[in-house]
């Protein structure tokens, strides 16, 4: 029975170092790597978030291609601001083009890693604020119908940002649940002491048993026949 409970503990260890990893950050990361055994991932939160990076898919594309028809060299504004601008519409389509693929096929490949899921988040986050200045500026010096496009375009991002927030949210409870309990089986599991091995004392000093002698059975005399009496023949 103790080797039993001794092999469900050992059994729980991957799992849970695999679960320390995710909760701790890029510092248990590379332990992560090392578990074999990975827990499997429900379909709902696979169906989440390929509706989350859906969204997002088409937001990126319908930015990549408002960016490329909007004409900050027309707008009426300062070189100083349009030389802005242009370095940030550079820095957000090199990071459509690069960092942001890259983030979520990582996470494709981990869909609950919150390492990567914080990554794409904060890539969000950057993407965001960069972007908001673009769409302030061409709402200030460009035409109606570029500040339009690139204020959708920055709604589709801020929603997409959202739904991703929350979504970390979630699975950082579900993993402290699962940690938690995790741990507390581990730690009823480990509580009793196994028990001490039994002994086996041998004393090579015993003398050897002696062979039981076998009983020689003695033969039996043979049957002595009874003395003939001698015939006497009648006188006559």
């Amino acid at each position: 029975m103790l080797n039993s409970r001794n092999l469900l503990v050992r059994s729980l260890f991957p799992f849970l170092f695999a679960t320390l990893a995710c909760l701790l950050g890029p510092a248990t990361a590379g332990a992560q790597g090392a578990v074999s055994a990975q827990p499997p991932i429900a379909y709902a939160s696979v169906s989440e978030l390929n509706g989350i990076l859906a969204e997002l898919q088409q937001t990126v594309q319908s930015m990549q291609s408002d960016l490329e028809k909007t004409r900050i060299e027309r707008w009426k504004a300062d070189s100083a601001t349009k030389k802005q601008t242009l370095a940030d519409v550079e820095s957000i389509q090199r990071n459509l083009k690069s960092t942001l693929p890259e983030t979520i096929t990582q996470l494709n490949n981990s869909p609950e890693d919150l390492v990567t899921s914080f990554k794409l988040y904060r890539n969000l986050d950057a993407l965001y604020g960069v972007f908001v200045s673009v769409a302030e500026s061409a709402g200030a010096f460009g035409s109606k119908d570029e500040f339009q496009s690139l204020d959708n375009d920055l709604n589709g991002l801020k929603n997409a940002r959202r739904a991703f927030g929350e979504r970390m949210q979630r699975l950082a409870a579900s993993k402290e649940e699962e940690l938690t309990r995790l741990r507390a089986q581990v730690k009823t599991l480990t509580a009793a002491p196994p028990a001490p091995p039994r002994k086996i004392v041998v004393d090579d000093n015993e003398p050897p048993k002696k062979p039981a002698k076998k009983k020689v059975s003695k033969p039996k005399p043979p049957a002595t026949p009874p003395d003939a009496s001698p015939s006497t023949s009648p006188t006559k």
